[in-house]
Parts: structure tokens; sequence; C-alpha cells
């Protein structure tokens, strides 16, 4: 199970932290990723980090302003989105991956477990 949470309502240049909390699984052992999916648009990958978090992988329009971390002892993957934009707007979703790697981790079906999502709106 995985809980997002930290959405909110936040103006043009602003930061928000979301968190995503799992349960279930060992979290340690999965790759993680956040996805989002705005109002009349198709579901779009943001960020992923493999098993560790050493390694990790951002979609164009978000690198250099967004960071994906996670702390495998309290569960918890976060997504720091900085400099956000009015096209940042979304409902945001965490997503466990397969496995510890994936082939491909901008992909919807690597991932087998979803969030309920975090809606954020950015103000211009």
């Amino acid at each position: 199970q995985l809980q997002a949470s930290g959405g909110g309502l936040v103006q043009a240049g602003g930061s928000l932290r979301l968190s995503c909390a799992a349960s279930g699984r060992t979290f340690s052992s999965y790759a993680m990723g956040w996805f989002r999916q705005a109002p009349g648009k198709a579901r779009e990958f943001v960020a992923a980090c493999n098993w560790s978090g050493h390694s990790t992988y951002y979609a164009d329009s978000v690198k250099g302003r967004f960071t994906i971390s996670r702390d495998n002892a309290k569960n918890t993957v976060y997504l720091q989105m900085n400099s956000l934009k009015p096209e940042d707007t979304a409902v945001y979703y965490c997503a466990s991956n397969r496995g510890s790697y994936s082939a491909d981790y901008s992909r919807a079906p690597e991932y087998d477990y979803w969030g309920q999502g975090t809606q954020v709106t950015v103000s211009s």
C-alpha cells in the first residue's frame, strides 16, 4: 500500500515536498517512481529512483527543478519540487516498481502498486 501526501496550492516559483509512505512489502527491495496526470491529459512520468536511491531518473520537463529521494528506514519516498510552474499542476502519484531496477523507469506498466494521488496546484 502506498499513501501519498504533501500536495497543495502554491504560487509559481514556490516549492512543495511530496511524500509517499509504503507498507505491505519490503520497501527497500523495489525501485520507486512518481507520475502525474493533469486534467484532460495522459499520465506522464516525472521521476524515479532505484532501490537504494543512488540512481535517479527525471523527465526532461522537471530536470533541475525536482529531486526524488528515499529513506528506506522510514519506508518513504519523496519528491522535492522547486521552481514550480503552472504547467506542473496535476495529480501526483507514487508507484512501486516490479523490481529493484527497471529497464525503463518511465513506463507505467513497470510499476505494480500505485498510491491514491495527491493534488498539486500551481497558480500563476
